[in-house]
């Protein structure tokens, strides 16, 4: 069913979404569509692209392109940004959203999972980003660059060493591309996402003692006051595009964190350490817990079997499940429109 909403200077212009199908994309291809834009989905997969341009649409009563592309794959963004210019009469808006989430201790990881994140989050971003940049700079309404960045890479996470690291550039080259264009015909926006209830959980991969990340993950990402409504955050990246701010950090717990880490880096860094020593530990060969190996996506963890980790999960869990399916992150079948 179409939504009003107020009147936008995003009205009438193109957009490009990366990581577009599912999450945080698929609710700001939403909203853009709600303001008037011309929607163009990006995502690695055709399925999901499906399923989450009818979502759109459905909720909007507009008509969503979509394109298959893997940011990773310089070659093939820079196709995807040419049709997306052609396909839509130029090109106004452009929000790098895609991504992967690796969660593990970094003694049950090695160096191909920092280049794993470094190629997805970071290299993508890149691609995106010089890609779309000389097309922006043309638009006539002023071209708008998003990067979406996380307070992961505004201080180090435990157990999401590879993720924060990859963030951490992304805000840097955020805030350089800024400074670069300054005076041009384009602004760039940098937003810093805290947690948020997206259903993520499902698509994030977990190592270590994979079933224990899995559960105090996917509580923490839909805990009420410690996560944030999808919904929301969305509609606070697309102000932040249509003021053309230069960083946004969304939730009050990334807000402090970010200034406490800028005041008291040190200090910052213990008390991670000491929340480091409430996570999972990796497996140690002893025989004390399951030695799991590898990484496994949240979608082939299911449910908890330790009793412990049971009554962790279910406590914070119950609506990030519920943004899962919502937002086409829950396997299989299409998302609901609720």
């Amino acid at each position: 069913m179409a939504t009003t909403t107020r009147r936008s200077d995003l009205d009438g212009l193109s957009a490009l979404v990366t990581g577009g199908s599912r999450g945080l994309g698929l609710l700001l291809c939403a909203r853009l569509a709600r303001r008037g834009c011309r929607v163009t989905m990006a995502a690695r997969n055709a399925d999901e692209l499906r399923r989450g341009a009818a979502w759109v649409e459905e909720r909007t009563g507009a008509t969503v392109s979509t394109t298959v592309c893997d940011v990773r794959d310089r070659a093939a963004v820079g196709a995807m940004v040419e049709q997306a210019d052609s396909r839509q009469g130029g090109l106004d808006v452009v929000i790098a959203n895609a991504g992967v989430i690796q969660v593990a201790p970094a003694a049950s990881i090695d160096s191909g999972a920092f280049e794993d994140a470094m190629s997805t989050v970071f290299g993508g971003t890149v691609n995106t980003a010089m890609a779309a940049l000389p097309h922006l700079d043309r638009s006539d309404a002023g071209g708008r660059l998003c990067l979406i960045g996380s307070v992961g890479g505004l201080l180090a996470v435990p157990h999401l060493l590879p993720y924060s690291c990859a963030k951490a550039a992304v805000g840097t080259l955020g805030e350089g591309l800024r400074a670069e264009t300054a005076g041009k015909n384009v602004s760039v926006t940098t937003v810093h996402p805290g947690l948020m209830r997206t259903g993520s959980h499902l698509q994030a991969e977990f190592g270590g003692r994979a079933s224990k990340e899995f559960a105090w993950f996917s509580a923490l990402a839909g805990a009420p006051v410690v996560s944030m409504d999808a919904e929301r955050a969305a509609e606070r990246i697309l102000r932040a595009l249509e003021r053309r701010r230069t960083r946004l950090v969304l939730t009050p717990a990334a807000r402090a964190a970010s200034v406490t880490h800028g005041v008291a880096p040190a200090t910052v860094t213990r008390l991670s350490g000491l929340a480091a020593r409430l996570l999972p530990n990796p497996p140690d060969g002893n025989g004390e817990g399951p030695a799991e190996g590898g990484m496994v996506q949240g979608h082939d963890i299911g449910r908890p079997t330790h009793t412990v980790t049971e009554k962790v999960r279910g406590w914070g869990s119950a609506l990030n499940d519920r943004a899962a399916r919502r937002y086409n992150q829950h396997l299989p079948g299409p998302p609901t429109s609720g």
